[in-house]
């Protein structure tokens, strides 16, 4: 599964991935300064120290009975690294700190075509606008050359013409309870607004909707403004300087929004659950926040086919950045492998959330509807008003 409506370019994260190895790795003189003590106590102590590291990244040497694939035991996260068993420690201890990342698989379910499935996926369907190949309606270079196609197809995906899934309600009730850290999203759609999740929690890796600048002066345009514009056929095109105003989605050539960056750093820092959603884990740099999480949070993957592990993506290495689920030195992933609003669904059950998430969504989705019909009996008087003027 991939992210909809929005590619970003795939950037070289291997020069950032040996620093984090390299400051991940205590040092002994740091290990000594520590301790406190010297000689042979503080030599057993950096020893134990330096055991706990390995066990905990690389999952070698643990207390547990579970074995890796040389008979060392396995120090796991938790118990069991089952649905079942996940669902079972988060019922009994508790995740407080949740962090979420998601791509185009968790909009599906509302109509949204993601990517890459073949037959449905939205480049199997971009023949009629003759393209030279099926990103280029995400290229900046060709955008500015020809931007008809990517406004031809953005009036198929706008936003509002879609409601949020159980998964983007599920990701909303986490927040409810205080849980929720940051949510992650690959996707344009802004569907994870609509559920009123807080602006402040939401990362939107690629960009969106939401907010739309002129090419040129960097005049900046809303929402509304941009929907009108899409809907009419007209080429959105800036009042100021007569430039072409698009989206603020990430094409390729651009840069990811600020705050990708700087937010993992506090996000991860204490998060004990990461929960990904939707996603191929094939994009960069979108993917490599897996690597994010420290070596004690739990990692659970619902999606629809397996993905993350380093025999299916050739960027992760064997173990510390790939997810280990359904292998034998798992340390702390969990997957659920099926889709995006069953898993969810499966999990409310679990935790005893069942009715309120469904209660959740039933309020949600008669606000919005109520929204709609307000905006549309705004809409009518003034189309009149405009039918009779154009009469005489």
């Amino acid at each position: 599964m991939e992210r909809q409506a929005n590619i970003a370019p795939e950037r070289n994260s291997s020069d950032e991935e040996e620093k984090e190895k390299k400051d991940a790795v205590p040092s002994t003189s740091t290990v000594t300064a520590a301790t406190g003590s010297s000689g042979t106590e503080s030599e057993d102590v950096t020893m134990d120290m330096i055991r706990r590291f390995f066990t905990q990244t690389l999952g070698f040497g643990g207390s547990s009975s579970a074995k890796g694939e040389n008979g060392v035991p396995v120090d796991k996260v938790i118990p069991d690294l089952t649905f079942e068993g996940l669902t079972s420690h988060w019922r009994e201890h508790g995740f407080k700190k949740i962090v979420t990342m998601v791509g185009a698989g968790i909009s599906t379910s509302a109509g949204i075509p993601d990517f890459r499935s073949p037959g449905s996926g939205l480049y199997n369907n971009l023949k009629k606008y003759k393209l030279p190949h099926p990103t280029a309606i995400f290229d900046l270079d060709y955008f500015e050359k020809n931007p008809k196609p990517f406004f031809a197809l953005a009036k198929e995906l706008y936003p509002g013409s879609f409601v949020p899934t159980l998964a983007h309600y599920f990701v909303r009730l986490l927040h409810d309870k205080g849980l929720l850290l940051r949510h992650y999203t690959q996707n344009i759609d802004t569907l994870d607004r609509l559920t009123g999740l807080p602006e402040q929690k939401i990362i939107e890796a690629h960009g969106s909707f939401y907010t739309n600048h002129c090419t040129k002066c960097r005049k900046a345009y809303d929402m509304a403004w941009m929907k009108e514009q899409i809907f009419s056929d007209q080429l959105p095109t800036c009042e100021q300087c007569q430039g072409v105003v698009k989206p603020d989605i990430v094409f390729f050539g651009e840069s990811l929004p600020a705050d990708f960056y700087t937010c993992p750093e506090t996000d991860f820092k204490d998060c004990d659950l990461l929960i990904i959603m939707g996603t191929s884990l094939e994009v960069h740099p979108f993917a490599s926040l897996v690597q994010r999480a420290g070596p004690r949070c739990v990692r659970l993957l619902i999606n629809r086919d397996s993905v993350g592990q380093a025999s299916l993506v050739p960027w992760m290495g064997p173990d510390d950045c790939s997810l280990l689920y359904n292998k034998p030195n798992n340390t702390r992933d969990v997957a659920y492998l099926g889709d995006c609003d069953s898993g969810v669904e499966e999990l409310s059950k679990a935790l005893g959330w069942y009715d309120e998430l469904h209660q959740l969504v039933n309020e949600e989705r008669k606000r919005l509807k109520l929204e709609e019909e307000k905006q549309s009996h705004v809409k009518k008087p003034a189309q009149g008003k405009q039918e009779k003027k154009t009469s005489k």
